[in-house]
């Protein structure tokens, strides 16, 4: 199955890239992260706690990216697994794309599920993908807007160190947790 969605984002897409690969601020706006690291090239692995309904599962899962074009594009493949919860594999692909009003960050996500988390409602699947992928959103678009300037940033002592790439997994990360909660066989 395929899911294609766009955001707006505030900033051009040179701020949002400089935020997806800054792995502070992905672990803060992605719901239930709880790690990731990078364990070879261009591959990495993440954890992601998640509760849709009745059911509780902790993700592990691999990232494995494609295709970067700098300030673009990438493709990336995913699988996870969630106990007996249920898995997701499948890949992704996220372009952004400058606009008059910062950028617009395009994906489409095409997805296997199986286990619990298959045989849930459609309903409800539905209803948790949207509130994980809005609150990633709002809280990812925040950030950058932070980033920019737009709005005043409270001091918080805390530095944040860029890493090349982290940002992707992030991303990849939360595609793969929309596809698995929205997706049903």
């Amino acid at each position: 199955m395929k899911i294609q969605a766009s955001r707006q984002l505030a900033v051009g897409s040179a701020i949002a890239w400089k935020a997806l690969n800054d792995p502070e601020v992905l672990k803060q706006c992605i719901p239930g992260c709880e790690k990731f690291e990078l364990t070879g090239e261009q591959t990495y692995a993440v954890v992601a706690a998640v509760r849709i309904g009745p059911v509780s599962c902790r993700f592990t899962g691999r990232v494995v990216l494609s295709d970067i074009v700098i300030l673009k594009s990438y493709t990336l493949n995913f699988d996870a697994q969630g106990g007996v919860a249920g898995f997701g594999k499948g890949k992704s692909e996220v372009v952004l794309i400058d606009n008059d009003s910062g950028c617009v960050l395009q994906y489409s996500v095409e997805s296997q599920v199986g286990g619990k988390l298959a045989q849930l409602g459609q309903r409800l699947l539905e209803g948790a993908a949207k509130s994980i992928a809005d609150d990633f959103f709002k809280r990812f678009d925040q950030t950058l807007k932070l980033q920019a300037g737009v709005i005043e940033q409270k001091p918080t002592g805390a530095r944040i160190a860029l890493g090349g790439g982290i940002g992707w997994v992030c991303i990849g990360l939360i595609l793969a947790t929309v596809a698995v909660l929205a997706l049903v066989n």
